[in-house]
């Protein structure tokens, strides 16, 4: 389609990954991809926040990729989620830099005629993002700051997918 992006019924201009320091507002991303595409029914959403580790107050956590390597990574797990999922158009940004407790770190959002298909590609992605996504991540804390390894292996949310654990990230 003309102004279009190759696999999807997203406007060309509009992109699929961002990676930023800003934050983001989750009825603006979901408006922009509802308007590009009157023959979506369904949105599917996921935001997910900073929150505090089970064993320490975090006061501060900043968050680390690679430029290029880890847009691309996310790039081809949407691409994935086109090819499994009958979805019309996906959405993920993904901040980095320092960010305080309660703050928004990740959106995904995906279209699709339907709503089952809208929400295991939204899981899908998460999952993805959850386990695979090359970002590091290093907590402050009353007991100093540490590296923490920002992609939490989750064997049975990758077997669900049929991806294998490729949970290698170490700090920077």
């Amino acid at each position: 389609m003309k102004g279009r992006c190759h696999n999807c019924a997203m406007p060309a201009d509009m992109p699929r990954v961002s990676i930023q320091t800003e934050d983001f507002d989750l009825n603006h991303e979901v408006l922009r991809l509802r308007a590009a595409d009157l023959g979506a029914g369904a949105v599917a959403s996921f935001i997910g926040t900073v929150r505090n580790s089970a064993t320490a107050p975090v006061s501060l956590m900043e968050l680390e990729h690679y430029p290029g390597m880890t847009e691309r990574a996310i790039e081809d797990m949407v691409d994935q989620a086109f090819l499994r999922f009958d979805i019309r158009g996906a959405r993920v940004i993904h901040r980095v830099g320092a960010l305080q407790p309660g703050e928004q770190i990740v959106l995904v959002v995906v279209t699709s005629a339907h709503r089952r298909e809208a929400f295991q590609a939204c899981e899908f992605l998460m999952d993805y993002l959850k386990t695979q996504a090359p970002f590091w991540k290093k907590e402050h804390t009353p007991e100093g700051a540490r590296w923490v390894d920002a992609r939490v292996a989750d064997d049975e949310a990758l077997a669900r997918w049929g991806l294998a654990s490729g949970n290698a990230a170490t700090a920077p």
